[in-house]
């Protein structure tokens, strides 16, 4: 029923192996300081995405401090979640200049800065900007390198990785909503977000946890998976040009850019070895000059790369199934956020608030959606389970409850549909593991940050699309649905895609072998 490995003809498979030897080429990779990265990811996760769960509890605070529409004032918090998805393509360009760990200090000093400006808020509209966009940027500037070390420092266990950081998620809409709550209600909204925001430094020590990998640790991992993509592909009898439209992008060009890039801070070594005679102020003065040639260098590097991935020869956007996994994106996170905001006025108009009170519908999603990740990530680190299949499944288990929602109108019905919503949305997890194996680590920063702003934009206009249809109908069913039906268009362009890969593959081997 699924597209297997093979049929999709991009590496979803377990790369860490070549044969039956599986390969480490470095003793952090899997183990050791991999598991801080973990920690900090999930720290990160925690932060940023649980507290933007909780900004329910800000949100009514808002409503009574500034008298303001609900549609007006839930665009702060829209803002915030889409701006920290939407921006991922030019954080892409940050982490390719400046490394992860960098990026992610900065980016927590930008969220903190973010919620203590808030603090100080006259109007909505001032809202907007500070902790829209301020705290909305620094929260993208940590998330991403939060998924992209993660996704660095495994080979074996990705899945397993990204499910264990990601279920952050659920533990921080739990941990700070009780503790915006107790905030609010002890100092005033006001003193809370500054305190929050002082919380929010910790970002800055999640960031210097990010401890980069050699270079020469990512190339031995990023030539294991190349090797196994063209193992796989001689298997298939696939031609170069097929192998380089799977994701195995072309780095001959950028082999010989690094060598010519190389020579600038060479030739500044040679003369400052020469100006070792001379006086103390030239010795400085070669020293800045270098220092300022190398930064040099890496911005270019780092800028080439961002730019080659968007816009080049071997651009990101050559890779079909990864342009469909784009356009799935696009529809697939607002089916997720919709239930969240909207389920407690559903379970209003059926007058069964009295049962959601004891135990929230919100929270069933919440509490089945942490070990969702975690079982989704064990089944899919299993050597003869494919991580693509177990991401489909999950899908369509997703979208069926989307549109099964409608039809309950019991507390019981509803919970019965919550739970496998919140199982199934523990895809998340996957989503850094399949983009990685679409495109190989060395793209992923730049890959996840498209997906994610995609993911971003149906965040930001999901929600308030569902407002806009129940305006209109007086009722949330057609808004279930709708957004059912968006999400089914983009599983099918999942599954279309790799078929047609699969049929120009085979075509162009036909054509091949007759020549």
């Amino acid at each position: 029923m699924y597209a297997s490995r093979e049929d999709i003809g991009y590496d979803f498979g377990d790369d860490s192996k070549v044969g039956n030897k599986p390969i480490k080429p470095n003793p952090n990779i899997d183990g050791g300081w991999a598991w801080m990265i973990v920690l900090s990811s999930f720290l990160v996760h925690i932060l940023i995405m649980g507290s933007q769960m909780a900004l329910g509890i800000l949100n009514m605070e808002w409503l009574e401090e500034f008298n303001q529409s609900r549609g007006l004032t839930a665009w702060v918090s829209s803002l915030s979640m889409g701006i920290t998805l939407i921006v991922g393509p030019f954080i892409g360009l940050f982490i390719s200049m400046c490394g992860c760990r960098t990026t992610a200090i900065i980016g927590g000093i930008l969220n903190a800065l973010g919620w203590i400006l808030s603090a100080y808020a006259s109007n909505v509209h001032y809202l907007f900007l500070t902790f829209g966009v301020t705290a909305g940027i620094g929260s993208g500037m940590v998330y991403l390198p939060a998924v992209v070390m993660v996704g660095q420092y495994f080979q074996n266990r990705r899945a397993l990785a990204q499910g264990l950081s990601t279920t952050g998620t659920g533990f921080g809409a739990f941990l700070m909503t009780a503790l915006l709550k107790y905030l609010c209600t002890e100092f005033g909204w006001r003193n809370a977000m500054f305190i929050q925001g002082a919380i929010s430094l910790n970002l800055c020590v999640c960031g210097a946890l990010m401890r980069p990998l050699s270079p020469k640790d990512l190339r031995e991992k990023y030539v294991v998976r190349n090797d196994s993509e063209e193992n796989r592909a001689k298997a298939l009898s696939h031609s170069t040009e097929t192998i380089k439209s799977n994701g195995v992008l072309d780095e001959e060009p950028e082999k010989k850019e690094e060598a010519a890039n190389e020579e600038v801070p060479g030739s500044v070594q040679h003369i400052e070895i020469g100006g070792k005679s001379g006086s103390g102020r030239s010795m400085y003065g070669l020293r800045l000059f270098k220092t300022v040639s190398q930064l040099t260098v890496t911005v270019r590097k780092g800028f080439a790369l961002w730019y080659s991935s968007y816009f080049g020869a071997a651009s990101l956007f050559t890779n079909r199934v990864f342009v469909a996994f784009i356009i799935w994106a696009l529809f697939a996170y607002s089916s997720f956020v919709i239930p969240f905001i909207h389920l407690p006025e559903i379970v209003k108009q059926y007058n069964l608030s009295r049962q959601d009170n004891v135990f929230p519908l919100t929270s069933i999603i919440a509490i089945v959606h942490i070990f969702g990740k975690v079982i989704l990530g064990i089944i899919s680190d299993l050597p003869c389970i494919s991580t693509w299949n177990v991401f489909l499944m999950a899908n369509f288990t997703l979208v069926t409850c989307i549109l099964t929602l409608p039809l309950m109108q019991t507390y019981i019905g509803l919970a019965v549909v919550c739970a496998p919503i919140g199982f199934s949305s523990g895809y998340f997890s996957l989503m850094p593991v399949v983009t990685e194996d679409l495109v190989g680590t060395k793209h992923l920063a730049n890959a996840y940050g498209i997906i994610i702003c995609a993911n971003g934009i149906s965040a930001l206009f999901g929600p308030p699309f569902a407002g806009w249809i129940y305006d209109i109908t007086q009722k949330y069913d057609f808004s279930f649905y709708i957004a059912g039906l968006l999400y089914m268009v983009g599983i099918i362009f999942l599954l279309i895609q790799p078929c047609i890969q699969k049929k120009q593959s085979r075509e162009k081997s036909t054509e091949e072998a007759q020549v």
